[in-house]
């Protein structure tokens, strides 16, 4: 008799891929299948390992965790400024970092919605912005609003409650895609996180939506997931990176530094916003990236991690396509330096068969 079957995570991540194509479209039925095959993956890894030798036991636990299904909103007001949210250094994720507003999906949350769904409820409890469409007849207080927000982030109350009580209407078409980042198979805790980008101008907004915003934050256990909120010019973002003033995760520089290049001056332009609109629909809004480690960089000797992604000449690209990032780690996995190198335009010279496939797990 042979020994216990492998655990395929070739084939678990191909159906993974499948499942989140469609639940970013909204379609409640394919983000429930998508949750089920994570949901199922601990008692098949249990059941595969039962008869394992230890050694071979502890090799099979070793496995890369499954990244979770989230979302994540890159909010930009008219004077061309982007809300980023301040995590807060004692998190389990993302500690002390900026990062823009998103968080897992929630079944008990969003069940029945898709990842748009999730995306704008996290942004309400995070921040207090409320996308919702311009038909909107009334908007709640401020009082009302925070009341719910803290409410919805407490569990106490479903989001989907709240919307109906104010006959309100999410503008989900406001949500641009913007690539698909899946959390490297080292790190403990993943995420397949579903990027988009919402413009003010194109959505009627509940919330502050511009400057700093600094007063205490609600989170389900009574501490602080967010200690801050604010909006900031991708171009100030990435000074203040820069000086070592803030931190980011290596898929927000490169997000910041991607918008920098368009979202230039204080107001923004139909122009800059068709540009953005562009990307979202081109091949460039359609990447999914997973970063990996360049084979062979010697990490203690340069004192940086080299990133590699999709489209790099190590990852499927042309000879001398470079698609990667030098990135300098400090505490908590957070960047504290980072140099994206990136020798293609990514308006025309995307080059889509380096993506077709989902990458292993």
């Amino acid at each position: 008799m042979s020994g216990p079957i492998p655990f395929n995570h070739f084939a678990f991540a191909t159906r993974q891929h499948q499942a989140f194509k469609l639940a970013q479209k909204s379609r409640p039925r394919a983000i429930r299948r998508y949750i089920s095959l994570l949901r199922a993956v601990t008692p098949a890894f249990r059941r595969f390992t039962h008869d394992m030798p230890s050694s071979e036991k502890s090799a099979a636990r070793s496995a890369p965790a499954i990244p979770r299904p989230s979302a994540s909103v890159i909010v930009v007001n008219s004077q061309n400024e982007i809300l980023l949210v301040h995590r807060n250094p004692k998190s389990k994720s993302f500690a002390n970092a900026h990062v823009f507003p998103g968080g897992n999906y929630d079944e008990k949350q969003d069940g029945g919605h898709g990842l748009p769904f999730t995306a704008i409820r996290e942004l309400f409890e995070e921040s207090g912005l409320l996308l919702v469409h311009p038909s909107t007849s009334r908007m709640p207080s401020h009082a009302e609003l925070e009341v719910a927000r803290e409410e919805i982030h407490a569990q106490r109350r479903m989001f989907r409650d709240f919307l109906t009580q104010y006959d309100l209407r999410l503008n989900t078409e406001s949500l641009l895609p913007f690539t698909q980042w899946i959390t490297p198979p080292t790190v403990p805790r993943r995420f397949h996180t579903q990027f988009y980008v919402a413009f003010l101008d194109d959505t009627r907004a509940a919330g502050f939506s511009r400057g700093g915003k600094q007063e205490r934050l609600p989170t389900p256990d009574g501490g602080q997931e967010v200690i801050a909120a604010r909006f900031v010019h991708p171009q100030r973002a990435l000074d203040e990176f820069n000086s070592k003033e803030i931190s980011f995760f290596p898929p927000q520089f490169y997000l910041l530094t991607t918008l920098a290049d368009i979202l230039k001056g204080e107001r923004n332009t139909s122009d800059q916003r068709e540009r953005v609109r562009l990307l979202a629909y081109g091949a460039f809004g359609n990447m999914v990236i997973n970063p990996r480690p360049l084979p062979g960089h010697d990490v203690k000797g340069t004192g940086y991690q080299v990133l590699t992604y999709e489209g790099d000449e190590t990852r499927g690209g042309s000879p001398g396509r470079l698609h990667r990032s030098k990135v300098w780690f400090g505490p908590g996995g957070a960047a504290v330096g980072v140099a994206l190198e990136r020798n293609f335009d990514v308006f025309s010279e995307i080059e889509p068969h380096a993506f077709a496939q989902p990458t292993k797990l």
